[in-house]
């Protein structure tokens, strides 16, 4: 395909979990010339396969997928290497007259792909276990009260349960020797070569997509998703706090095999979390330029088909 603007295209297909981006990913490959990037921060594990809704095997081999099974479930990944990584494999998609199609629902991606990302310092490894053993006697909330002390600004912006980003932002903190939320405010130097085309799955009906989603956990777990983590805990020495085990639905199932929650527990507690999850997801697509975004309801009958005809005619009118 050759291209008449400058830049060539790329096509973001976002929208909270449950609202079908995987298979109008899938119907999009049928009729366009793409290749699929997954932006989802729980995919990129290895391993963590049934409760991330990772794609099968075939359809992987039937379309081409990128920024799957990069890591080991005890390794860490940031928003700046996905953002490096996809940037790499969006210039070879297009080297290849193909578009890159990127689909998830990890909007933290999205933004540092757009937007770039302030200057923070790379995770130190000895400065994280020290917080941990901090946190373990003090607790999670006391470590708020302690970022509170150093960035008024970002702790009035997290929870004081909220470990991963408690101890990110004293992390920032203690290696920076100032407040993350000046930080960010630095100007961010941003070069995204691509004209986007950006679509978004928004439900018309919330309470529909809370029945996808308990559809959803359930069958996970009637899939076998205990059975998953309880493998990759033999395998891997990991805890609550190792990342990939702060998904959604992997966490839950922990506190079930450690017996703090039982079985109805985890059903409830699995589908609240995601329920959350979307909520969070919908909240970052509101805050998007809506004159850059076109939405359309997840739940309508003929999606594929307005989805389909929308972006033949975007690209057809940015082409010619």
């Amino acid at each position: 395909m050759q291209y008449s603007t400058p830049l060539p295209f790329a096509i973001f297909l976002m929208g909270p979990t449950a609202s079908g981006k995987s298979q109008i990913a899938l119907d999009i490959a049928d009729n366009f010339p793409v290749e699929i990037i997954s932006v989802d921060s729980a995919q990129v594990y290895r391993h963590l396969d049934i409760g991330t809704a990772k794609p099968e095997p075939a359809t992987l081999i039937r379309v081409p997928h990128h920024l799957i099974n990069l890591i080991d479930p005890d390794q860490h990944y940031s928003a700046a290497q996905f953002r490096s990584d996809a940037l790499n494999i969006m210039h070879e998609i297009t080297l290849r007259n193909k578009i890159p199609l990127l689909v998830g629902g990890t909007m933290l991606y999205y933004r540092a792909l757009q937007d770039g990302l302030s200057i923070l310092p790379s995770a130190d490894k000895n400065l994280r276990l020290m917080l941990e053993n901090m946190a373990k006697e003090l607790g999670w909330p006391a470590m708020h009260q302690k970022l509170e002390e150093l960035d008024q600004e970002t702790a009035a912006r997290i929870k004081p349960t909220d470990s991963q980003r408690i101890q990110r932002a004293l992390e920032v903190c203690y290696l920076t020797q100032q407040p993350m939320s000046e930080i960010l405010k630095i100007p961010r130097q941003t070069n995204f070569p691509y004209r986007k085309i950006s679509i978004a799955l928004i439900p018309s009906n919330r309470s529909q997509l809370h029945l996808r989603i308990a559809e959803r956990f359930e069958a996970m777990l009637s899939h076998g998703l205990i059975d998953e983590v309880q493998s990759i805990r033999k395998r891997f020495s990991l805890s609550l706090e190792s990342p990939s085990m702060r998904c959604v639905g992997y966490r839950q199932t922990c506190l079930y095999l450690d017996n703090k929650i039982n079985s109805t527990e985890l059903h409830d507690m699995g589908v609240a979390a995601t329920r959350q999850l979307a909520k969070r997801q919908l909240t970052w697509l509101r805050s998007m330029k809506t004159d850059e975004v076109k939405e359309f309801d997840c739940l309508t009958s003929d999606l594929t088909a307005q989805v389909q005809h929308f972006l033949h005619a975007a690209i057809e009118k940015c082409t010619f």
